[in-house]
């Protein structure tokens, strides 16, 4: 899959339908998932390039493949555990669960994202943490939105102008240590309100409800990244790789509020 760019579309109900598919798709994915969470027999193996596959990840995608197969036999799919099938310029990508080390732990810190891009680009997004009881959804020009014990909730990126007053959150040190960036990272806790290392697909979510104004990390797959796309964009906010460019497959990610991208992508990239 080459770069593909993530630009903030018009106004538009055009993917209604397909965003209601994939809300279903959730659905079966969070059963499949919740039914083998924390299970004493589950499977666990070790992939080549030494991350852990267990047999909720297999289950789960193909019970989400199968339900494609159906209802969208001419879309193309990515997923993490199957790979590649079609070759469609509407293309589902899914990551069965994301935080596979969080779930083989029996830590709820993980989650089911399913996105469509066409033309490489992401969108409709769902993103659901059903161990947290958690679901978070967009489609363009439908605003991004999260369900609560009251109903459907809209939501909205902050509005903090100034990275002195901002509260970021970074997967690991050793992510940023392994890319060289490290001192960045030490550069950046030292320069912001306050720093956390929430973990996987959450950050993203918080920040698209206003609750952080930064996420970052490296090595990520476009099944790692093309869900939270959608969520962020519709929630005002801004995504892009770590250096500004708009992909989801430079294997790295900026996310923000959008008010302070260009101001965190030059601290990034400056050694001052």
């Amino acid at each position: 899959m080459t770069a593909s760019a993530i630009p903030s579309p018009p106004a538009s109900d055009l993917y209604a339908a397909d965003l209601l598919l994939a809300l279903r798709l959730a659905d079966a994915a969070d059963r499949v998932a919740m039914s083998r969470f924390d299970s004493a027999d589950l499977d666990v193996q070790a992939k080549p390039d030494a991350t852990f596959v267990t047999d909720a990840d297999i289950a789960t995608e193909r019970a989400i493949r199968e339900i494609l197969d159906t209802e969208r036999p001419r879309d193309g799919v990515l997923g993490e555990e199957f790979g590649t099938s079609g070759t469609s310029s509407r293309q589902w990508i899914i990551d069965p669960i994301d935080g596979t080390h969080n779930y083989l732990k029996g830590i709820p810190m993980w989650g089911v994202l399913i996105a469509l891009a066409v033309d490489g680009v992401p969108q409709v997004g769902v993103v659901s943490q059903p161990a947290l009881g958690r679901r978070w959804w967009a489609a363009t020009g439908q605003g991004a939105w999260t369900a609560t014990a009251e109903g459907d909730r809209r939501i909205h990126v902050s509005d903090v102008d100034d990275i002195a007053r901002a509260s970021i959150s970074f997967q690991s040190i050793a992510q940023w240590d392994e890319v060289g960036r490290a001192d960045d990272l030490l550069r950046l806790t030292r320069a912001v309100w306050r720093d956390r290392g929430y973990g996987d697909v959450w950050p993203y979510m918080l920040l698209a409800e206003g609750r952080l104004e930064f996420v970052a990390e490296f090595d990520v797959k476009e099944y790692d990244i093309a869900a939270i796309v959608p969520i962020v964009r519709e929630a005002g906010g801004r995504v892009t790789d770590i250096d500004g460019v708009d992909s989801i497959s430079s294997r790295s990610v900026l996310a923000t509020n959008g008010v302070l991208h260009e101001a965190f992508s030059r601290f990034l990239g400056s050694a001052d």
